[in-house]
């Protein structure tokens, strides 16, 4: 099966409450590859981008306040089913209703603060990758541990 990239964000809140490296080990446990990843802060005008289908929703500024607010990470998975995957290991958006296990539904509590953005489809996940990395900002390499995870 074809690998697939999809794009993550540990949000401020995953930031600020040192979840960082939790998130990240439970996704690289699942067995996708990290091939870009930074610590950045989102300025308005690209959190605008990032959120342009929310234009004109209730919700949009505080998407954007909330972004920009403090650091967040940033990164690129890449695995077969890869959107699925990471979604799956996400949760549901309220972490009220998030599965247990999830991440949202073990550290989330609301959904203005549910730590974690996953791209939510192929268009997306190539819109966001390239919205945050550019053409050359995700890193091809071989992994050696692949041949255990995945099949041929």
């Amino acid at each position: 099966m074809a690998a697939e990239q999809t794009l993550v964000i540990v949000k401020p809140d995953g930031v600020q409450r040192g979840l960082v490296g939790e998130i990240v080990a439970r996704l690289e446990r699942r067995g996708l590859k990290i091939v870009a990843m930074a610590l950045r802060q989102i300025d308005r005008a690209l959190a605008e981008k990032h959120y342009g289908e929310h234009v004109g929703k209730p919700f949009y500024a505080g998407l954007v306040d909330y972004i920009t607010s403090a650091p967040v990470v940033l990164m690129v998975l890449e695995g077969p089913e890869a959107i699925a995957v990471v979604r799956t290991t996400v949760g549901a958006t309220n972490p009220a209703a998030a599965a247990p296990g999830t991440i949202r539904a073990d550290y989330g509590l609301s959904i203005g603060r549910n730590l974690i953005h996953a791209s939510d489809g192929a268009d997306s996940a190539a819109r966001e990758v390239a919205l945050y990395f550019g053409d050359d900002g995700v890193i091809a390499y071989r992994r050696e541990v692949d041949r255990w995870i995945l099949e041929d």
